[in-house]
């Protein structure tokens, strides 16, 4: 039987809405904790929106969205919901220092043997490790968006990783219906360092004239069976989020190879940040 019962999400944005939602969804508890109740709110009435939409394409049953949504609670305050937790997965903006001042909090009151994941999809374990008391109970558990559709869960072990914790997050990722795979600590784990080589170089296309967007994303969708191109999907993920793991791995890794385009830094800092803010490659209905 899984021993985690308790979900604390901080963050309710884009991931962390998602996160809450596949957690209630597989019948856990889950606090979704945001720096505001109007950040928590507006989080909880996107998941509602989400279920309403599954109930309207027959994915779940009335009764089942209803009996999700008694499990979620809302909660502006950290420590009141990491008081809770049998696991608390962070899904904040990927700032190492915002991501180790909540572990801290977080591990003030969580109960001694609460698991601390981290959704970041690139910043190295080991520099949040020093937050925690018991560093052996951090894992990264790297989720995809959107959250409540994809399946690949990336579940990254440290160094400090204990084994024990390592087979309770895989219990906990196949307990909510994820596909796990385990990778080592290193900036960028496999998906997301791939997935940026792959944006950053369809950019510098972009940046040099090689192509417009469509035509280089048509190239990956059509010639090789991709599922969206990669500007389409840095669209997605978002131009600064996109930024911010170029920064990261040009600095762990290579300044060369993962350097960021002027095109991206240009776009960032138009504020186009791609499908959340209306324009990027593309534009969007708002």
């Amino acid at each position: 039987m899984l021993d985690i019962q308790r979900v604390v999400v901080v963050g309710a944005g884009t991931m962390g809405h998602g996160i809450a939602q596949v957690a209630a969804r597989a019948g856990l508890r889950v606090w979704l904790c945001d720096t505001t109740q109007l950040a928590v709110n507006t989080g909880l009435d996107r998941i509602a929106a989400n279920l309403e939409a599954g109930v309207a394409r027959g994915k779940l049953t009335a009764a089942e969205r209803t009996a999700t949504l008694t499990r979620l609670h809302g909660e502006p305050d950290l420590q009141a919901a990491a008081a809770q937790a049998d696991l608390l997965i962070e899904a904040v903006p990927e700032n190492a220092e915002l991501k180790r001042r909540i572990f801290a909090l977080a591990a003030e009151v969580a109960p001694e043997t609460a698991i601390f994941a981290t959704n970041t999809s690139s910043i190295p374990l080991r520099t949040l490790a020093s937050a925690l008391p018991r560093p052996g109970q951090l894992v990264g558990l790297h989720f995809f968006n959107p959250v409540h559709i994809q399946p690949l869960l990336e579940v990254v072990r440290a160094d400090v990783t204990s084994p024990e914790t390592l087979e309770r997050a895989l219990a906990f990722a196949r307990h909510i219906g994820k596909d796990p795979i385990v990778v080592r600590d290193v900036a960028g784990f496999a998906s997301s360092r791939l997935g940026l080589a792959l944006g950053l170089e369809a950019i510098r296309m972009l940046e040099e004239g090689v192509a417009d967007a469509e035509a280089i994303d048509q190239a990956m969708v059509l010639g090789y069976r991709h599922p969206m191109g990669p500007l389409a999907l840095t669209d997605l993920i978002g131009l600064d989020v996109r930024l911010a793991i170029a920064e990261t791995l040009a600095r762990e890794i290579d300044p060369r190879r993962f350097a960021p385009p002027q095109l991206l830094r240009d776009m960032v800092a138009a504020g186009k940040l791609g499908k959340k803010t209306g324009e990027g490659f593309y534009r969007y209905d708002p």
